[in-house]
């Protein structure tokens, strides 16, 4: 294909998942001007980073679980139980810290498979199995903490979301190490995105031009390594993120490269053709739930350590943001369709919305107003689609 028609399907036939990162960069640009350039700030990124980390990982979940054509009302919830369980366990109790993480994961776990049961095996609908869960999760954390707030957590514990990888192979005014782990990202992605190519090629099927194809690499290496030298020159790499990577590139071999995530889109896209194709519905649709439970639990420890305690009003609104994240990166609201790249792209248009409106001062509430309108023009959007999709037809 040539690069004319390459950028011409971009705009039309692909318009649903790249539009996404096409208004990412926008509204990258419109708040780097309207902020006078602090949103790109060293400072500020790492920020960005250590604040809307836990939403990215409840997006993780979310992605899975709307895609397999459920949603869960109840992961905010589960963030605040499953934080204060783990201050109760190392603040009030003395336990070590990584104790309280474990303790923190196994909540979340036991919470996906109370999910998993109702949806899965007794047949009722995900909607509302978790919206009584958001009610019961939300009493629970309230027994826990008996209405009070629980800190200070203890400084390795504090480590978890606030803690930074600096100066381990030196640097005068950044971080090398920063740089170095930048560096090793772009090149794993040209590599990935070669083997793809090189594997489409092979099967005789369509691929881009080798000018688009070489110009989104470049594209991508130098929105990677801006991003690292940003962070070398604040306070080096984030501990979190390095959590956060992990995950994303093992729910996008998930998703992508197991017969489980073949299983979850077989569900969302056709849950008649699933079953009758063989698909163990019931066990598919329990691990989901049990996978966004335990994702819950991560996002209850780092949100905890981020927070230095446990709140009895923690995660307020949480699964609101997760939920946002993925339908304005793609997802559809009939399931069968997204991608964790585009949740995480979602969750990253949310962050930068709310981080560029905190540095302008914007009031809470239109803040609220702005969000809640984005994501019905992101469903709107999905309609249209697949309005146009069915014309075409």
């Amino acid at each position: 294909m040539s690069a004319v028609a390459d950028l011409k399907d971009l705009f039309t036939r692909n318009l649903r998942t790249s539009g996404i990162y096409i208004a990412f960069v926008a509204i990258v640009l419109l708040f780097t001007w309207l902020t006078d350039g602090m949103l790109l700030q060293p400072t500020n990124l790492t920020n960005l980073v250590l604040q809307f980390s836990y939403v990215l990982i409840l997006a993780l979940g979310m992605i899975i679980v709307i895609i397999a054509g459920h949603i869960d009302l109840s992961v905010g919830s589960v963030v605040a139980l499953t934080g204060a369980v783990s201050a109760v366990v190392v603040i009030r109790h003395g336990a070590p810290w990584w104790v309280g993480i474990l303790a923190a994961l196994a909540v979340g776990l036991l919470v996906g498979a109370w999910h998993g049961f109702w949806v899965a095996y007794v047949g009722i609908p995900a909607f509302i199995v978790t919206l009584a869960g958001m009610l019961l999760f939300r009493g629970l954390t309230l027994r826990v903490l008996n209405n009070v707030s629980l800190s200070p957590f203890p400084r390795e514990y504090q480590q978890v979301a606030g803690g930074f990888i600096n100066g381990l192979l030196g640097g005068n005014g950044y971080d090398v190490f920063t740089l170095v782990i930048g560096a090793v990202a772009v090149v794993a992605f040209a590599y990935s995105q070669w083997r793809s190519r090189a594997a489409r090629l092979a099967y005789k099927q369509p691929v881009e031009s080798m000018g688009l194809f070489v110009a989104k690499i470049v594209a991508v290496a130098i929105v990677v390594m801006a991003f690292a030298w940003q962070l070398a020159h604040s306070r080096g790499l984030p501990i979190v993120l390095i959590i956060l990577a992990v995950l994303i590139l093992t729910y996008q071999v998930v998703t992508t490269r197991t017969v489980f995530g073949r299983h979850v889109y077989a569900i969302g896209g056709n849950l008649p053709a699933a079953q009758l194709s063989g698909v163990k519905v019931k066990k598919v649709n329990f691990w989901i739930f049990i996978n966004m439970g335990l994702l819950s639990g991560v996002a209850g420890a780092v949100f905890s350590s981020r927070s230095n305690g446990a709140q009895p009003g923690a995660g307020n609104m949480f699964e609101l943001d997760a939920i946002a994240a993925c339908f304005i990166g793609g997802a559809s609201t009939t399931g069968g369709v997204g991608r964790v790249t585009g949740a995480m792209v979602g969750g990253l248009v949310m962050a930068v919305m709310s981080n560029g409106m905190q540095l302008m001062g914007v009031p809470q509430s239109t803040q609220q107003i702005i969000k809640g309108l984005v994501l019905l023009v992101a469903v709107a959007f999905d309609i249209y689609n697949k309005r146009r999709a069915g014309a075409v037809r």
